[in-house]
């Protein structure tokens, strides 16, 4: 079993602990900062706006750099070091002294950064692991499905805490919990530079290089392609809490039961899905993923008001499986040699996700309602994973 296989192995399961931290801090901060921004520190909207742009911005930069250099030097160790301290550092300015500049440092600054760690981890994993074909998909699904699993743990504690009378500014006490122990983690057994057992040959790219083939219209005609499919995924984390606030059958209890249930079905998939996929090629699953996920979503504010759109949750859960696990791989695939380069394209990829969900929106909310942005944004999704097809089918 691929599971057995994690274990064994002392890198991934090094990684998939770190998938597990990372579940944990993810969940404790990111669904509660525009509460702790505007609520708690006193930020007005718009200013916070500002925060989430530079955060974006920063995140995206910070991942490309850092991957960059992770192949120019290949020293990967002291780079993941430095992106898990700094999510140490941002938690504990929150802590020892809320207010606007802990909040700009924390989420606008630090955060960011840190956030870069993810496709580091998974840099790690394909310079650990020389399989090919589906079993570099089944462990990609395994250890990503580490952070699923706390992810969705944590939000059932949250809820329950916060039900009991915990205070919001708490979900920064289990992040630096989550932070501290990854900083440990990565410092007693993250391979040391130069001494693993596989071969990590520095890139021979300078900056200009490196970012030249990034940039080469053959690589970034695919990250928008994988970037509008996420979009849908983007799109459903903003319309499930404003569809079911509209509906007189629903309240927000209802919202953190479909998200958990979405999350909670997204996590035995993960570890099933490379058993079934041998025969296709990554992009028609890819396909399929964002066919399903689309149903998913175009239905989600048609049958908000009835029982069955509980039977969504399945098609979110399976579709979604396949549009966050598989893009890691082919990253990798398409960037053969550079896994730091490829870890970041993840980052650039949410970027252009992000736009084009926030202009689905934008342009849904204004011309109709809840069900035209859905219809747009399925569309959009559909439109991404058909031009894949298109332009990989030699591949």
């Amino acid at each position: 079993m691929t599971l057995a296989a994690v274990l064994r192995d002392p890198t991934l399961r090094l990684i998939a602990a770190a998938m597990l931290l990372l579940g944990l801090f993810n969940a404790s901060v990111y669904p509660y900062q525009s509460l702790v921004g505007i609520e708690r520190i006193g930020l007005s909207e718009p200013h916070f706006a500002l925060v989430l742009v530079m955060a974006s911005a920063l995140a995206v930069s910070s991942s490309v750099l850092l991957g960059i250099l992770g192949d120019q030097r290949a020293g990967r160790r002291r780079i993941a070091l430095f992106t898990a301290a700094c999510g140490t550092v941002g938690i504990t300015l929150m802590l020892v002294a809320p207010g606007p500049l802990a909040l700009v440092l924390c989420h606008g600054l630090l955060l960011p950064v840190a956030s870069s760690l993810y496709g580091q981890l998974f840099a790690l994993a394909r310079l650990a692991r020389s399989d090919d074909g589906t079993a570099r998909e089944a462990i990609t699904g395994t250890i990503r499905s580490a952070m699923s699993f706390s992810f969705l743990a944590t939000l059932v504690f949250w809820k329950l805490a916060f039900g009991a009378g915990a205070d919001v500014m708490a979900i920064y006490i289990s992040a630096l919990f989550a932070s501290v122990l990854m900083v440990t983690l990565l410092a007693l057994y993250w391979p040391k530079d130069g001494a693993t057992a596989w071969e990590d040959a520095p890139s021979g790219l300078n900056l200009r290089a490196a970012f030249a083939e990034m940039a080469h219209p053959q690589i970034m005609l695919r990250v928008l392609c994988l970037g509008a499919i996420a979009a849908a995924g983007n799109l459903y984390m903003v319309l499930t809490t404003l569809i079911f606030d509209a509906s007189p059958v629903r309240d927000q209890g209802d919202v953190a039961l479909y998200v958990g249930l979405v999350a909670g079905w997204e996590v035995p998939f993960m570890l099933l899905l490379p058993r079934y996929i041998a025969r296709l090629k990554r992009q028609q699953v890819l396909a399929a993923g964002a066919a399903l996920y689309c149903v998913h979503l175009a239905l989600l504010p048609v049958l908000a008001d009835h029982g069955s759109v509980w039977v969504l949750t399945l098609f979110a859960g399976l579709g979604g499986t396949a549009i966050i696990t598989l893009p890691i791989a082919y990253y990798q695939d398409l960037l053969a040699g550079r896994p730091g380069t490829a870890g970041a394209m993840l980052a650039v990829q949410k970027l252009v996700s992000d736009i084009m969900a926030a202009s689905a929106f934008a342009l849904g909310t204004t011309l109709g309602g809840f069900a035209l942005t859905a219809s747009l944004g399925a569309a959009i999704a559909l439109t991404g994973a058909m031009a894949l097809l298109v332009v990989d089918r030699n591949r």
